[in-house]
C-alpha cells in the first residue's frame, strides 16, 4: 500500500476499473449505493466476492449492507467476527491483505473453507473519530498478489463507504433526535405553540389542540389572533416586537399578567404564558407556552384536599390488619351486629360504649361501611390524643394565620367528613369549652373555623365512643347534658372479651393464622391445653390484649407449638402453671405464688414416683398429668425436680 506513490494515483484517473465503479455508483445512496460498490469493485478486481459491513460492537458481530458473492447477492448476512480474518481489520483498525493460503491461518472460519476461499483483503471504514463503523472486504478463490493499483482503487472506495455509513448514521440519530423532541413537545402538559415573525402558527402540540379546542390542520397557518382576545394579541405583538428588537442576549421572558385566551366554541379562559425567540435558517420563530390557571387552580384545590385527607387517613392505617370483617359467634356479639345493622341504615348518632380493646372502632367502621354514606370517607378522631389547644383547629379548620404556626388555610376533620361519617373516639376527653361547639354541629349542622369569621354548613353522621361512664361525667359537672343526649340517640354497648367465651377461641384462630403468615410459620391448632389457658383468662384487655398475646406466642413458638407461657402477663403464667396440680390438693388457706409453686413441685414429684420416673409413654408422668411431655421436661427442669440416687 506505501508503494502506491502520487503519480499513480495520478494514473487512476484515467483507470477504467476505477471509472466503471464510480459510474456505478454515483447515482446511489444508502443501501442502493453499499450495493452498486460491492458488484462493481468485485467486477474491477476481478475477486469472487466483495461486501461492505456494520459493526456491531455491543454483540462483536459484522452485519452486511451488501454481500455480493458468486456473481449474485447474499441477503441477511451476519457473522461472528471472532476468528475470521475480518477480525485483525476491526481490532487493530488496518488494512489488511492475505495474498494466499486464507484457510490455513484462520481455520476456525467455516465460510472460508466453504466457498474456497484463497485470499483476502479488508480495511476498516473508521467514524470522524476513528471509531470502527464496519469494514469494506473482498475474497477470492485464487492468489491475490499485491498489485499498488487495486490496493489504491480498494482504499479509494473504502473512503467513500465511510463517508456513506457516517452520513447514515447521522441522519438515523438525527431522526431519533426528532422523535424524541416532537415525543417531548407532544407529551408536554402544557399548550406549546410555534409562531412565524407574521404571528402566525406554524406548529402546535396535543396541550395546544386541547386548550383551544381545535386541531393542528385546522390552525396551521392562520393568525394567532383566532387563539387570543383582541386586547391580549395587541399585548403579544407588542412584546414580541421588543424582544425581536431587544439588544439583550436573553430572548426569552415571562409575560406579566397572562393572556387570554378563546377556545374554538368561543369559551374563554385565562392563561398564563411564556414567551422564547429563536433564529432558524435566516428565519425569525416564537415559542409560546401557556397553562390554563383555571384547570391549574382547580388541580391545586383538589391535590390540598387530597393531602389533607391523606394525612388523616395515614393516621388511621396499621402495619397489620387484624381481620377484614368482625368475628362473632357469641350470643352478645350477635344480638349487637343486630342492632349495627338496624341502625347502619339511619342517619342516628350511635354512642357506643364499652372496655378498652373490645373493638369500638371496628363497630363504628361497620356502621359506615353498612349505611348508605359508604361511599364517603369515615374519618377518625381520637379526642384523648389531640392537645386542648388544637382541638378546636383539628375539628373545624382554621384560616391563615389564626394562631402562631398557622400558615395556611387548613380544612377541619368535619369538613373533610362532609356527606360521610365522623368518628369521635374517647368523646369523654373532649374539653368542656369545646362541647357547645360541637353540640352546634350536631344540632344545626355549622361551625366557624378558627380565626374566620365564614359560617360552613357541613353534613355529618356522628358516632362516639367512650369507655367512661358519661352519665357519671355529666352528674359531675364534667360532661354537658345536653350534648350527652344529643350523643345518646342510639347507644350500643360492646360486651367484654371475658362474657364473650364462644368468640375468645375464634378469635384466637384468626390471629393466629393472620400472624404465622405475616412471619411464614407454620404454627399448629390450639391444643386443648391452650384452650383451657385462653378462657380461663380474665382478659382485662379484652380483644386487643388477646391479639398481643398470640403475637408474642407466635414470635416464641417453637417447632409449630405456640408458647402461650412466655406469652400472657408473668404472675398469671405462673399461676397457670399450677393448673396441674390435683384439684384435691387445694384449699382456701393457699393464696401466694410461692405456696402455688411448692404445691406444683410436690405434685409432680408424686407424679413422677407413680410412673417410676417415666415422663413420657403410656403411662408416664406426662399422660398422667394431661400434660405434653415436652412441657413436664420444661417444668422438671425449671423446678429443680431429677430423678433421686
Amino acid at each position: 500500500m506505501e508503494k502506491y506513490t502520487n503519480s499513480s494515483r495520478q494514473d487512476l484517473l484515467v483507470d477504467p476499473a476505477l471509472r466503471s465503479i464510480l459510474e456505478g455508483t454515483s447515482s446511489e445512496f444508502g443501501q442502493d449505493f453499499f450495493k452498486a460498490l460491492v458488484k462493481n469493485l468485485c467486477h474491477a478486481l476481478g475477486t469472487y466476492g466483495a461486501w461492505v459491513t456494520e459493526f456491531l460492537e455491543d454483540c462483536y458481530r459484522l452485519r452486511a449492507h451488501a454481500f455480493w458473492m458468486d456473481g449474485k447477492f447474499v441477503e441477511d448476512f451476519e457473522y461472528d467476527v471472532s476468528g475470521t480474518p475480518c477480525e485483525p481489520v476491526i481490532q487493530e483498525k488496518r488494512f489488511i491483505h492475505i495474498p494466499d493460503k486464507v484457510v490455513k491461518l484462520y481455520p476456525h472460519d467455516p465460510d472460508l473453507a466453504a466457498v474456497g476461499a484463497v485470499s483476502y483483503m479488508g480495511v476498516p471504514l473508521l467514524d470522524t473519530d476513528e471509531r470502527v463503523l464496519g469494514h469494506l472486504s473482498v475474497m477470492d478463490t485464487a492468489p491475490m498478489p499485491e498489485d499498488p493499483r487495486k490496493i489504491a482503487i480498494f482504499n479509494i472506495f473504502s473512503a467513500r463507504a465511510a463517508a456513506e455509513l457516517r452520513r447514515l448514521r447521522a441522519e438515523a440519530e438525527l431522526r431519533a433526535r426528532e422523535r424524541k423532541l416532537s415525543g417531548l413537545v407532544d407529551s408536554a402538559m402544557d399548550a406549546i405553540v410555534e409562531l412565524d415573525n407574521d404571528l402566525n402558527i406554524t406548529l402546535v402540540n396535543s396541550a395546544a389542540e386541547k386548550i383551544f379546542g381545535c386541531d393542528s390542520d385546522h390552525v396551521i397557518g392562520r393568525s394567532f389572533s383566532y387563539c387570543l382576545s383582541d386586547e391580549s394579541f395587541n399585548k403579544l405583538s407588542k412584546i414580541v416586537s421588543g424582544l425581536s428588537n431587544s439588544s439583550s442576549e436573553k430572548k426569552y421572558l415571562w409575560i406579566p399578567g397572562g393572556l387570554h385566551g378563546k377556545s374554538g366554541s368561543g369559551e374563554k379562559f385565562m392563561a398564563e404564558a411564556t414567551l422564547s425567540c429563536y433564529q432558524l435558517s435566516r428565519n425569525t420563530y416564537y415559542l409560546l407556552i401557556l397553562r390554563n390557571i383555571n384547570d391549574r387552580l382547580e388541580a391545586e384545590k383538589r391535590i390540598n384536599e387530597l393531602q389533607t385527607e391523606s394525612r388523616y387517613l395515614r393516621e388511621e392505617l396499621k402495619l397489620f390488619h387484624n381481620f377484614d370483617e368482625i368475628i362473632a359467634g357469641s350470643r352478645p356479639m350477635l344480638e349487637l351486629l343486630r342492632d349495627v345493622k338496624e341502625v347502619a341504615q339511619t342517619d342516628a348518632t350511635v354512642l357506643l360504649q364499652g372496655e378498652t380493646g373490645t373493638g369500638k372502632e371496628l363497630i363504628a367502621s361497620a356502621i359506615h361501611n353498612s349505611s348508605r354514606r359508604r361511599e364517603k370517607t369515615l374519618i377518625k378522631v381520637n379526642c384523648a390524643a389531640i392537645p386542648s389547644t388544637l382541638i378546636e383547629s383539628e375539628f373545624f379548620g382554621h384560616e391563615k394565620g389564626a394562631f402562631t404556626g398557622a400558615t395556611g388555610k387548613r380544612e377541619g376533620r368535619f369538613a373533610l367528613a362532609d356527606g360521610g361519617t365522623i368518628f369521635l373516639d374517647e368523646i369523654g376527653e373532649l374539653p368542656v369549652d369545646l362541647q357547645s361547639k360541637l353540640l352546634r354541629v350536631l344540632q344545626e349542622g355549622e361551625f366557624e373555623p378558627v380565626g374566620g369569621s365564614r359560617t360552613a354548613k357541613v353534613d355529618v353522621r356522628v358516632i362516639a365512643a367512650t369507655n367512661r361512664n358519661l352519665a357519671e361525667m355529666v352528674e359531675e359537672g364534667k360532661f354537658r347534658e345536653d350534648l350527652y343526649f344529643r350523643l345518646n340517640v342510639f347507644p350500643l354497648q360492646i360486651p367484654p372479651l371475658r362474657e364473650r367465651e364462644d368468640d375468645i377461641i375464634l378469635l384466637a384462630n384468626t390471629f393466629i393464622k393472620n400472624y404465622s403468615n405475616r412471619m411464614g410459620r407454620v404454627v399448629e391448632p390450639l391444643s386443648q391445653e391452650c384452650i383451657d389457658l385462653l378462657k380461663s383468662y380474665d382478659w382485662p384487655g379484652n380483644v386487643r390484649e388477646l391479639q398481643n398475646i398470640i403475637e408474642r406466642a407466635v414470635i416464641t413458638s417453637r417447632n409449630g407449638q405456640l408458647n402461650l407461657e412466655r406469652a400472657f402477663p408473668e404472675i398469671f403464667a405462673k399461676q397457670s402453671l399450677s393448673s396441674t396440680i390435683s384439684a384435691k390438693m387445694i384449699d382456701d388457706q393457699i393464696h401466694t405464688v410461692d405456696e402455688l409453686r411448692e404445691l406444683e413441685r410436690n405434685n409432680l414429684i408424686r407424679a413422677m414416683e407413680k410412673s417410676r420416673w417415666r415422663v413420657s409413654g403410656s403411662e408416664g408422668a406426662a399422660r398422667l398429668l394431661g400434660m405434653k411431655p415436652t412441657t413436664l421436661s420444661s417444668r422438671l427442669k425449671a423446678l429443680g425436680i431429677s430423678k433421686p440416687q
